[in-house]
């Protein structure tokens, strides 16, 4: 699914009733239509709603959906702001339909507003301003929008909270914006709603669909977008019925130190169990029948120190390497994970601690070979590239850094960003906040240095990979509740990911 700029949905909006031979009061009549429903199916008339409209297209969706609610027998009060005495044609097209409807609570604000008593149940609906907003709301509206969030009522959106940019809301002042329970958005959701600090604001949301061109959208190029269940089924590879164990390659994953087994035994039995033909750890002394115990199928490989990684190994016959699952930052690791990395022929995973010593190294990061994949949180992406403010901005950044490094990186978090190196980020959906525990990442790691010992190119790897972690994750969180899981439950739940992503 391709994210529209804002711009974009309104090119979007314009081709469609070009090209489709639609006009625009009747895109948004469609479109109120849609969301008339969404809402009916999550409240009945028991409930009072207020609905306040602004005198854009925004409102002018506000106002149809008023009609279609009373028209249905909810008690509905509507309140439109025209303080400039300068509505939209569609707008002013729906109050006029309203009025012939014999609608008797319509409220035309010019300029004082006497704030209506809302109570607990009550249902409003935000259509004051919808994404062409370009500037934080002042004044009157600023007032209107926190008077709404002070109240006791449930908060629905149309497409996106009054107040919220669609992409950067680095300037906006929070206090500013609507806080919705529910955002009904148009099409897709807009980049925003993908950012940490912007739950508060969008709460739940839901895409309406009013049948915007599949021509322009083919068409029209975005660096967003999200991955869908049907674009990685269709990355999987099918095994041959002769395939043998030297089909499915051979990883090699350095892992563990003195106290941090647990990190090797997590992410090699998730590669074992994402299709890999061999694997083999390299691992400290100290490690090592942890890890013949543990993981039976994994070759182990002792490093020359006891305590953690501090020698390079040979890797010519290996097709993938994964460097960082619990393996610490001792300097003597340090200088062995650099040098390990410095003439690396092979698809190359860098996770964790291996991530975090270039924060140490940082004039080392030019050694990353070409199209390595990184796969930093998000406070493991900052001591590389330094405190950002917002979600954007960290965003922004990590695009920067993986043009520079013209590597992948798979910026961990809800809405994993897989990161390319020409700028593309595919936003990964499924997940689940059980996975937010120690471990996790390590299971990526296994999935991935799997993925590419198989021969899958790294741009598959991420998109595939993350998707296939969130959803074992899902999985598990299904049979044992968020609150219980581990990284192990996650391992468990892999096989049943991969077969549910398998089977027709």
């Amino acid at each position: 699914m391709k994210i529209l700029t804002c711009s974009q949905q309104k090119e979007a909006d314009a081709y469609t009733i070009t090209n489709e031979a639609i006009p625009s009061i009747k895109l948004m009549e469609k479109a109120a239509i849609q969301i008339t429903e969404a809402i009916c199916k999550r409240w009945d008339s028991t409930h009072s709603f207020t609905v306040f409209a602004g005198p854009g297209n925004n409102g002018g969706d506000a106002v149809a959906v008023t009609r279609l609610l009373f028209l249905k027998g909810y008690n509905v009060t509507l309140y439109v702001f025209n303080v400039s005495s300068q509505l939209s044609e569609e707008c002013q097209i729906n109050i006029q339909r309203l009025q012939e409807c014999k609608f008797p609570n319509f409220n035309e604000v010019y300029s004082t507003f006497n704030f209506p008593k809302l109570k607990e149940g009550d249902i409003v609906i935000d259509g004051l301003f919808g994404s062409g907003l370009n500037k934080p709301l002042s004044g009157g509206f600023a007032a209107i929008v926190q008077r709404i969030n002070a109240s006791p009522a449930t908060i629905v959106s149309i497409d996106i909270p009054s107040g919220l940019m669609g992409e950067n809301n680095s300037n906006n002042i929070r206090q500013n914006i609507i806080r919705a329970d529910l955002t009904l958005c148009v099409h897709a959701p807009k980049l925003s709603f993908l950012f940490l600090e912007n739950e508060e604001f969008v709460g739940e949301w839901e895409n309406i669909d009013i049948g915007i061109s599949k021509d322009f959208i083919n068409q029209v190029n975005t660096p967003y977008h999200i991955t869908e269940r049907n674009d990685v089924c269709k990355l999987i590879k099918p095994r041959k019925r002769f395939a043998h164990k030297g089909n499915f390659g051979h990883g090699l994953l350095i892992a563990g130190s003195y106290g941090m087994a647990g990190a090797a035994v997590l992410s090699a039995k998730a590669g074992l169990r994402s299709g890999i033909g061999l694997l083999t750890i390299h691992t400290p002394i100290c490690n090592h029948f942890i890890l013949q115990t543990a993981v039976p199928e994994a070759i182990v490989q002792d490093d020359v120190f006891d305590r953690y990684f501090a020698a390079p190994t040979e890797i010519s016959r290996f097709q993938a390497i994964a460097i960082g699952p619990g393996i610490g930052q001792e300097e003597d690791t340090a200088l062995a994970t650099l040098e390990q990395i410095k003439t690396c022929p092979i698809p190359l995973v860098l996770d964790a601690d291996a991530l975090n010593i270039f924060s140490t190294y940082q004039e080392q990061l030019d050694l990353i070979p070409p199209l390595s994949i990184l796969t930093p949180h998000v406070r493991e992406l900052e001591r590389i590239i330094g405190r950002c403010n917002n979600s954007y901005e960290r965003l922004t950044k990590a695009i920067e850094l993986a043009a520079r490094l013209q590597c992948f990186i798979i910026l961990k978090g809800a809405w994993t960003a897989v990161i390319t190196p020409d700028g593309d980020c595919y936003f990964n959906p499924t997940g689940n906040p059980g996975m937010a525990t120690g471990g996790s990442g390590d299971v990526l790691t296994g999935i991935l240095m799997s993925l590419l010992a198989q021969g899958y190119s790294q741009e598959e790897a991420c998109r595939l990979g993350v998707y296939v972690h969130g959803l074992a994750g899902d999985i598990a969180a299904q049979r044992l509740g968020e609150i219980s899981m581990t990284a192990g439950d996650i391992v468990e739940a892999l096989p049943e990911a991969w077969k549910s992503l398998t089977i027709s």
